[in-house]
């Protein structure tokens, strides 16, 4: 099954689901969907970023969170990220991922919900080819920098999930 033929759970504004489509419909129409982000860091402290396959329909080239996906029909969130964690990166998780916050659909996040984690992780990686064509551990500092700078190379949800997320952890204190 190609990636356009995957079914999605379409939702509303509010995360209920509506309507079960092909990935390729919601992605024509503009409809409401979910997906996950994960935001993997080292011991280190540094963030592991993921320069999205040339082959991708979307965003080609640009550089993401550390993995990401869309949560399939019938699936919930969490399953979903571990799900991605596995696929893209190659890390079978030991402890589910901590749940960080929810982005709404917007246009920003390419109408979907988004669910963001946060997992802390120092073994090998193994990326997905037809996914990634490369990744890089960026210091905190560093992804400040280039989200304030506006960084073309980077994907808008990446830059809306790290804003967020640096908002949430000045908040807390962390």
């Amino acid at each position: 099954m190609s990636a356009s033929d995957e079914l999605l759970d379409v939702v509303d504004e509010n995360d209920e689901v509506i309507a079960v489509r092909r990935r390729g419909d919601i992605h024509a129409q503009g409809l409401m969907h979910r997906a996950v982000h994960i935001l993997v860091f080292n011991g280190r402290g540094e963030l592991f970023l993921q320069k999205r396959s040339m082959l991708k329909d979307e965003q080609p080239g640009q550089w993401d969170t550390s993995a990401a996906g869309h949560v399939d029909s019938g699936e919930d969130y969490l399953s979903c990220a571990v799900r991605e964690l596995d696929e893209e990166l190659g890390i079978r998780v030991e402890r589910p991922p901590q749940a960080l916050f929810k982005l709404p659909a917007s246009t920003r996040t390419g109408n979907e919900h988004c669910m963001v984690y946060r997992y802390v992780y120092d073994g090998p990686l193994q990326l997905q080819p037809d996914e990634i064509d490369e990744g890089a551990w960026i210091d905190p500092l560093a992804m400040d920098r280039r989200v304030s700078a506006a960084d073309p190379s980077l994907t808008e949800a990446v830059s809306l999930i790290w804003t967020r997320f640096r908002e949430n952890r000045a908040g807390t204190g962390k």
